[in-house]
């Protein structure tokens, strides 16, 4: 799209005043773009008709393809598939991004339960109608698109958003389908949930139940795009994929197999941008802008919105235990609820996923094998009662407040709130690369306070073996659970463990790093890692036999210790507080396994490396910028480093 200028507007009106009229009608005549010529019908024989209808008689179901009006005029395209003959039936509504064309139709048949999605098979059983909308701009809807579109306010200055959208949508939904009963569930994963949870803001009346699963609730904090300020590089694939064009784009071609490579190649992550046309990305530069948590980011924070409207709407948020995408927005949201006063209507359920498996099979999570087919579980035993209880008058779904699985006991646990128990209880490193529930003793004389590495951001650590492929969707999606064996001996990682426990240690809650550390540089990164160590052999399962599995991982930029907002360089050579929140858990160290932290600087190429010197903007050091330094790790008495932990008895 083009503009004039108001030099050019002004030059072409005092040409219009001077002219003669004569020569103004001449060359206005001249200057007049051809009228636009109908459409030339194709010449001679054509085999494709002008409207195709195939036979739908043998269809179970009812196939409608609607553009939905928006308030402000904007129709946004809507599929929706109804049980031929339903009536006073619910309906299931997702709103997204990623093709509702696509997510309405897993195959080409007559039969409803074949047409829709795995997920969607209990819904199909039950007799709901089934819904999904492209979100505004995306596919076949109409509008603009922004990114996980800000609510109406200093943010949005337009008389729209997904709020209005959602109201509009389900207002239209019970006034057109004659099917329906008239209440509507929502339900939906990622971005998707998303979606749900601003349907919340300022729910509709007929909207009776809701079901935000992995939703992006804090995207600097700890969702897609950062993890307390370290910033996550697969989305330099996404961005161009979500927003080069309305329907489905490319990520970014390869030179390298190894993204390992390619990151280093480049440098940082705004030396990317600029190298491969993503600085032509409106929402790359409004990242690029807002490193930090300022008010961009904290006026997006879903989950402090809710807590000042808490909807009445009955919400079950999911969570997947190793949610490699979306680990942090729901049991947040849940717990500004909570804090809120606000429990009565919501449920949390986590169970043993990456992100939004529970679309999919549970049966395992890489070589962790559970007891069944637990998204189905979720589905079929959970999800399915509580839509049925609000939108069809079933029986109450009897949902504990909170059901979150326990991988190491191999099952679900029910609990009347959540977390079981604050992170309270300190396991302390200790000399010799120790880990006790005993603070540190006070050191001979002369004996170092703390341990020490050489973080050198050239020589970064991997956060899987290379090389490393974005694209390897089976490795993204378990690189949480893979055994951490792989950077164990490194010099750059510093391992700490406990003697095999003799009796187990049960933590329900999120558990908190509380690191204390000196570095040689002015910023720097701390990669905490909270580790099962499995015993040597296991024979029921011989490739656990000394598995190191990371229960709980994050990242902190060190900038931010002191404030998200207003970032400061770290004193060099003095000893500062790093304390983060790690993601929740509801795990059991068993008998005969040991307790293991490791921490480390880099997490490479999933997060960008941190200079290790501070800069005006941390996406954009120059290549002289990177430099190794040395961090020391207190362990003294008076500075203790522990990760606190959420025991329970």
């Amino acid at each position: 799209m083009s503009f004039f200028t108001a030099g050019a507007k002004a030059a072409l009106c005092a040409f219009a005043v001077l002219a003669l009229p004569l020569q103004a009608s001449a060359q206005a005549a001249a200057a007049a773009p051809a009228a636009t010529p109908a459409p030339a019908k194709p010449a001679g024989p054509n085999d494709i008709p002008e409207k195709f209808t195939p036979p739908d008689a043998d269809n179970n179901y009812v196939k409608r393809v609607e553009m939905v009006p928006m308030r402000d005029g904007t129709k946004l395209y809507t599929v929706i598939v109804i049980p031929k003959g339903a009536k006073d039936a619910p309906i299931i509504l997702t709103r997204t991004p990623y093709n509702a064309k696509a997510r309405a139709k897993r195959t080409d048949s007559p039969n409803m339960l074949d047409l829709l999605s795995l997920a969607d098979e209990g819904y199909v059983e039950q007799g709901y109608i089934r819904v999904y909308q492209d979100v505004r701009g995306k596919h076949g809807s109409e509008g603009a698109y922004v990114m996980t579109r800000p609510v109406i306010g200093p943010l949005n200055p337009t008389t729209v958003d997904h709020v209005t959208d959602a109201w509009d949508t389900i207002d239209w939904l019970v006034k057109n389908l004659k099917e329906s009963n008239g209440k509507v569930g929502m339900i939906g994963s990622s971005y998707e949930g998303f979606t749900v949870v601003m349907a919340l803001m300022d729910p509709h009346p007929a909207l009776k139940a809701a079901v935000p699963e992995s939703p992006m609730i804090d995207g600097w904090m700890g969702d897609d795009w950062f993890h307390y300020g370290a910033f996550r590089q697969p989305n330099m694939d996404y961005f161009p994929a979500q927003t080069a064009q309305k329907g489905e784009g490319d990520g970014v071609p390869r030179a390298a197999l190894d993204d390992y490579e390619t990151m280093m190649k480049f440098g940082s992550p705004a030396a990317y941008a600029r190298a491969k046309g993503l600085d032509q990305l409106p929402w790359w530069k409004k990242l690029y802008d807002h490193p930090a948590y300022d008010s961009f980011w904290s006026q997006q924070a879903l989950d402090k919105m809710l807590a000042t409207k808490p909807a009445t709407v009955p919400t079950l948020w999911e969570q997947g235990l190793w949610d490699q995408e979306d680990i942090y927005g729901a049991v947040t949201a849940f717990a500004a609820l909570k804090a809120a006063g606000k429990m009565s209507n919501n449920y949390l359920v986590m169970g043993p996923w990456f992100h939004s498996q529970i679309n999919r099979e549970g049966w395992n999570l890489g070589v962790f094998k559970w007891n069944g087919d637990t998204a189905l579980q979720f589905r079929r035993d959970m999800v399915l009662p509580f839509f049925n209880q609000h939108l069809k008058g079933g029986p109450p779904a009897n949902l504990a407040r909170a059901t979150i699985y326990n991988p190491a006991l191999n099952k679900w646990e029910s609990f009347s709130d959540w977390p079981g128990a604050p992170a309270t209880k300190a396991l302390y490193l200790q000399p010799g690369f120790g880990l006790s529930f005993d603070k540190p003793a006070p050191p001979p004389k002369g004996a170092p306070l703390g341990d020490s590495y050489v973080s050198d951001p050239m020589k970064p650590v991997t956060y899987l073996p290379r090389p490393v492929k974005f694209s390897d969707t089976d490795a993204w999606r378990t690189w949480l659970v893979r055994d951490q064996r792989f950077v164990d001996g490194r010099p750059d990682v510093l391992v700490y463990s406990t003697p095999v426990l003799t009796s187990a240690v049960k933590i329900q809650g999120a558990p908190i790093a509380d690191i204390i550390a000196a570095t040689t540089g002015t910023d720097g990164d701390f990669v905490v890692k909270l580790i099962d160590v499995y015993p040597p052999t296991y024979p029921s399962q011989p490739e656990l036999g000394g598995y190191e599995l990371a229960v709980s991982t994050d990242i902190f930029r060190g900038r931010y210790r002191e404030s998200f907002e207003k970032p400061t360089p770290i004193p060099a050579g003095k000893p500062q507080r790093y304390r983060f929140v790690l993601p929740s858990q509801n795990y059991t160290f068993l008998p005969g396994h040991r307790i293991m932290v490791q921490i480390q600087s880099t997490l490479f190429p999933l997060y960008d490396r941190n200079p290790q010197t501070f800069v005006a903007n941390p996406l954009d050091p120059r290549p002289e910028d990177y430099k190794a330094q040395t961090i020391t790790v207190m362990r003294a008495p008076d500075q203790a480093s522990a990760i606190l932990l959420p025991v329970v008895p």
